[in-house]
């Protein structure tokens, strides 16, 4: 198995790779006890990330393996559009795919999302404002949207 990992602010996040494309990130409660074995594409996965969390990068330019049903994969390159910095709702991602009623099977879609950051369902929000839930905790997902934030207004 391809895997490597990095400390962030929001603990150790790894990265699992498959052939030339990432598959799978793991946040710090998920991380098997296993020595690395860093493919290229892992390692390139993790350089970036290391600059996302440094805030010197705002895009990712990985290759990721999406897994997942049809519905699923519209939403994930629908949340791949979401804007560094940004948030959108539930809702606005149900209409972006072209469904204004799908918001729960959006949230089911997120909740799916075997790559979180680089897919960056941490960016939607429920449409009161409130966060939500997300795989790595919600208290990582607060962090996370702080971080874009606060670089994109300095």
């Amino acid at each position: 198995m391809d895997f490597g990992f990095c400390d962030t602010i929001i603990g150790r996040i790894g990265v699992v790779g498959k052939e030339d494309f990432i598959s799978k990130v793991l946040f710090d409660f998920e991380i098997p006890n296993v020595e690395q074995h860093k493919s290229p594409v892992v390692s390139e996965a993790i350089d970036q990330l290391l600059a996302y969390f440094d805030k010197r990068l705002t895009t990712f330019s990985i290759p990721l393996l999406f897994n997942g049903t049809d519905f699923m994969k519209k939403v994930w390159n629908a949340l791949l559009d979401i804007p560094y910095g940004k948030t959108v709702s539930y809702k606005d991602i149900a209409c972006a795919i072209g469904d204004s009623k799908a918001c729960r099977a959006v949230g089911m879609a997120n909740r799916s999302n075997n790559l979180p950051i680089f897919i960056p369902c941490h960016r939607v929000i429920k449409s009161d404002g409130s966060l939500g839930g997300f795989a790595g905790k919600v208290d990582k997902k607060q962090r996370l949207i702080a971080l874009e934030k606060e670089n994109f207004c300095s």
